[in-house]
């Protein structure tokens, strides 16, 4: 199947000229000001301007975080696992705008990114959805060192 190019006559996608940092629940912009021209190995033609995010922007994000921190650390483990399944949902839901966004960033056949890339992301939120609904609170595993025995 052939896609037309974004912001031409049919496309499925279309980009903005320039995108935020997502901090909080909306997009800022970097605190610097400063963004770089990402440039699609497709055409070699500039697709938009993204944030060149520094240290300051990472702390914006760090305070967000630490400002949601409580309200998901009270979240029941069901209700974390619901929203992994609606992120899910919405990867499928939008599998053609991703796996398109995908291919135009960097250069991987559709094929790919429509077949594989996309639905394997949709795939690890379910999985870990499941994972967090099977009573596991935490992960990996933690032994204790023991010593080493030989004869």
């Amino acid at each position: 199947m052939r896609y037309a190019h974004p912001g031409t006559e049919g496309a499925i996608v279309n980009f903005k000229e320039r995108y935020g940092n997502y901090i909080g629940g909306e997009f800022v912009a970097p605190v610097k000001g400063q963004y770089f021209t990402n440039t699609s190995p497709v055409t070699g033609k500039a697709i938009a301007e993204f944030p060149r995010s520094t240290a300051e922007d990472i702390e914006k994000a760090l305070d967000a975080a630490h400002a949601a921190a409580a309200a998901w650390g009270s979240t029941s483990v069901q209700a974390r696992s619901l929203v992994l399944l609606k992120i899910a949902d919405r990867i499928e839901a939008n599998l053609e705008v991703l796996a398109i966004t995908e291919t135009w960033d960097n250069g991987k056949a559709i094929r790919e990114t429509l077949n594989a890339d996309i639905p394997l992301a949709a795939d690890h939120f379910r999985y870990f959805a499941g994972v967090l609904r099977a009573g596991r609170q935490r992960c990996g595993n933690r032994r204790q060192y023991r010593g080493l025995s030989h004869s």
